[in-house]
């Protein structure tokens, strides 16, 4: 019971110091050129972050590069979208019916999918990788002629954060299983516990 109420004590007074660092007066921003190649204005590029490139990938970069990050981005956005799905759903219970599943959920299913299914599963991502890459200029030109209005920027920005939201919840869920086997954890706290593996 000590080291829980040690972790409590540590969280709350970092919490603290994040909460005050959040009202303390902005100091002056430094401006770089990097910023003013246009991708400030970029699709993405919204409050209350706007451009945000911390780790500075952008800084020398050209529209080509940030082309190749933003279809990265993307990319990632919508696989975490289908691994948050995916955690939803086979916590509920689901499987899919090919033989018998006596699999875990969330990540530890590694632990107990067999070999054969591992296989299926990489051998599967490798596929859509691949032909996805072959045809996506036909699909996003075919989606772009008869589904005009889910192609304007709007409904790409909303995917790009849904994305990114998605990445965050994924993660979370992947921390929160390994620290204590509750990736729901928010259902615990309001008193309507997830049964999980």
């Amino acid at each position: 019971l000590y080291i829980p109420i040690t972790m409590f004590r540590t969280i709350a007074l970092l919490a603290s110091f994040i909460g005050a660092a959040a009202f303390a007066p902005a100091g002056r921003v430094a401006t770089s050129s990097a910023l003013k190649m246009g991708f400030e204005d970029a699709l993405g590029a919204q409050p209350p972050l706007g451009f945000w490139d911390p780790l500075g990938l952008l800084k020398d970069a050209d529209q080509e590069r940030f082309d190749r990050l933003r279809t990265v981005e993307t990319k990632h956005g919508r696989i975490s979208m289908l691994a948050i799905l995916g955690h939803l759903v086979t916590t509920a219970g689901y499987r899919v019916p090919l033989g018998p599943n006596e699999v875990k959920t969330g990540l530890a299913v590694f632990d107990t999918l067999p070999t054969s299914g591992l296989a299926v599963t990489f051998g599967t991502i490798g596929l859509i990788e691949l032909g996805f890459a072959q045809v996506k200029e036909e699909i996003e030109a075919n989606c772009e002629e008869n589904y005009p209005d889910f192609t304007v920027d709007r409904r790409k920005a909303v995917e790009l954060n849904n994305g990114r939201a998605a990445q965050m919840g994924i993660l979370a869920l992947m921390v929160h299983e390994k620290l204590d086997n509750n990736p729901y954890i928010i259902n615990s706290l309001l008193g309507a516990p997830v049964a999980f593996n």
